[in-house]
């Protein structure tokens, strides 16, 4: 894979801790590139060259996403890398050499997947058709929003000037948007008539608050937040510091825990996909913890997740991130539904979790909780954590959305340069990177620990981090883009310039409409990079396929049943 890389340090053009790529490749030789990068730097990759060599990379030359940070690369990568394993598992359990081995991702479709959570069409109307009738929520059952972000609450989770001008902040009001106010003396009560109004109202008062204060005060409240660091800045903190020292893609077999044998993949003569036969439990919210399990349902495993109906979520997120799995609501507060949840967890094989780190396990599902249950049962097990920081450090149990992952890594620091603003003002990366790449990450992670499990048994603990998947594309491995090319792509696909008040959904949706000018026909119903299910929950609805594909069409990653809403099935207790 050695393709020669050259970058520049990029401090006077995107801020310390930077680098420039001196020559800039077509994307899908420099996805190819990169795929090497990440490839030699994780632990339990295949190191074969052979087998990095069955790895095809196709699209148009030139990026389609807003920015100089390379992530439609990255995902592209990490893709070719999940389709590679998932070969590893076919040839693990069918005992012989898959007859067609490779693996292929079309660039384009890799950066459109990081936006696939708003290209759904629903009875021929696509997302932002629904969201301009009004008519999106009547799509839903329960409304799992309840309103917490409309009003000030709409304008919380924002990047804000503190007292030093140079330094910007990234507050979220999570999903209790008054708690976050009220415990900064700020009226969470007050009404406007602009949605700027409100961001106005808030910056006001943040600007009393210097970067150090606003830090301490989250973190003795145990609140959500992060000073919108420069890369350079980032590195240089005990937290950046400790989880530069782990893996992009970290999964550790738990050798303390007491040995369990290998536990073979099991043929499915009408289910052909690398993961037939695994099941996987997921407690997850948002996008990146669902998008861990959308991810392996498309390389077939059987995926339940679990909601609580009381909880809030976003009710769009239902129409893509639900693909290929079962729902059920249950409340882990209930004796009862916690003895529903160790049932399901008598013969699970991947657990995945999404909330913060280590708060489930005072429930009794933590990481030793499940190593016990796999030492009863004698049979490995899988957990995953998906959380903001990464498995230790001071950090690690700090609650964090994608925002914070942003904020945290540098990226935010680096889209506001790339657009001209003044030191330290920040803004939103296009796209929910971190919340798809953590998804993506974790459960490339979880299926390098199933083949592990599958060849010496044992149990597994992946952790995906929203920081580290922001940071690995500010890697100056990967390199930004050169101004010029920023400029030229903003031209080309009709960008907009974005501004530090607004939300992750406000930028997504006006990328997506650029995609559509600029890009005719790629997020249509009858794209080849869409699927469609004739008789959904939902009616006839058409999602992006999954982005890898494998040689053996009947092996290709792809999802046998379409969405449905949280909590849809009945209190299921047995798997399949």
């Amino acid at each position: 894979m050695g393709i020669p890389h050259e970058t520049i340090l990029g401090t006077d053009v995107y801020g310390p801790g930077t680098f420039i790529d001196k020559e800039v490749l077509p994307v899908p030789e420099d996805s190819k590139r990169v795929f090497g990068f990440l490839a030699s730097q994780t632990p339990g990759f295949t190191q074969d060259q052979a087998a990095w060599d069955t790895v095809c990379f196709e699209g148009q030359p030139n990026p389609v996403i807003p920015g100089p940070i390379k992530s439609g690369v990255t995902a592209a990568a990490l893709h070719a890398m999940a389709g590679l394993v998932g070969n590893e598992l076919l040839e693990l359990r069918d005992g012989n050499p898959v007859t067609n081995s490779s693996v292929t991702v079309d660039t384009d479709h890799a950066a459109l997947w990081l936006g696939s959570v708003f290209t759904t069409h629903i009875d021929g109307m696509d997302l932002s058709g629904w969201l301009k009738s009004g008519k999106l929520n009547s799509l839903f059952p329960r409304d799992y929003e309840r309103g917490v972000f409309q009003g000030i609450a709409g304008r919380t989770t924002a990047i804000f000037q503190t007292k030093d001008p140079k330094v910007w902040y990234q507050l979220h009001g999570s999903l209790d948007a008054a708690k976050t106010l009220e415990s900064m003396g700020i009226d969470s009560s007050v009404k406007f008539d602009k949605p700027r109004e409100y961001y106005d109202y808030i910056q006001k008062h943040i600007l009393q608050w210097s970067p150090d204060e606003l830090e301490m005060h989250n973190m003795r409240y145990g609140l959500c937040g992060s000073i919108c660091y420069s890369p350079e800045g980032w590195r240089k903190t005990e937290m950046g510091k400790t989880l530069n020292m782990h893996p992009l893609v970290s999964f550790e077999e738990q050798r303390y825990a007491k040995p369990t044998p290998a536990v073979p993949l099991v043929k499915n003569p009408s289910d052909r996909r690398p993961l037939a036969g695994i099941k996987v439990l997921e407690m997850v919210r948002i996008i990146a913890g669902p998008q861990i399990g959308v991810t392996l349902a498309s390389y077939g495993a059987d995926v339940i997740r679990v909601n609580c109906s009381r909880l809030v979520d976003l009710n769009a997120l239902q129409l893509v991130l639900n693909a290929g799995k079962r729902t059920i609501d249950l409340d882990i507060t209930k004796p009862e539904d916690m003895a529903r949840i160790y049932e399901l967890l008598s013969d699970v094989d991947i657990f995945i979790q999404g909330f913060r780190m280590e708060s489930l396990k005072r429930k009794g599902l933590g990481l030793h909780d499940l190593l016990e249950i796999a030492a009863k049962r004698n049979k490995g097990i899988v957990y995953v954590d998906e959380n903001a920081y990464g498995p230790d450090g001071p950090f690690h149990a700090r609650p964090g959305w994608q925002q914070i992952g942003d904020a945290a890594s540098g990226s935010s620091y680096v889209m506001g340069r790339s657009q001209g603003y003044e030191e330290g003002k920040s803004i939103l990366p296009p796209l929910p990177v971190s919340d798809m790449v953590t998804g993506l990450v974790g459960a490339l992670a979880a299926m390098m620990a199933v083949r592990d499990r599958a060849v010496k048994g044992g149990s597994y603990h992946v952790t995906s981090s929203l920081v580290a998947a922001d940071s690995i594309s500010l890697d100056e491995q990967v390199g930004l883009y050169p101004i010029n090319v920023v400029e030229h792509t903003a031209r080309r696909l009709s960008f907009p310039d974005t501004s530090p008040d607004q939300y992750v959904s406000e930028v997504l949706v006006s990328v997506v409409q650029g995609w559509k000018k600029a890009l005719p026909g790629y997020l249509d119903e009858d794209s080849k990079l869409m699927t469609t299910f004739e008789d959904g929950f939902w009616g006839r609805q058409t999602i992006m396929k999954p982005v890898a594909r494998l040689g053996e069409e009947k092996s290709t990653p792809m999802w046998t049943s379409p969405p449905v809403p949280h909590c849809h099935h009945d209190r299921l207790s047995t798997w399949f």
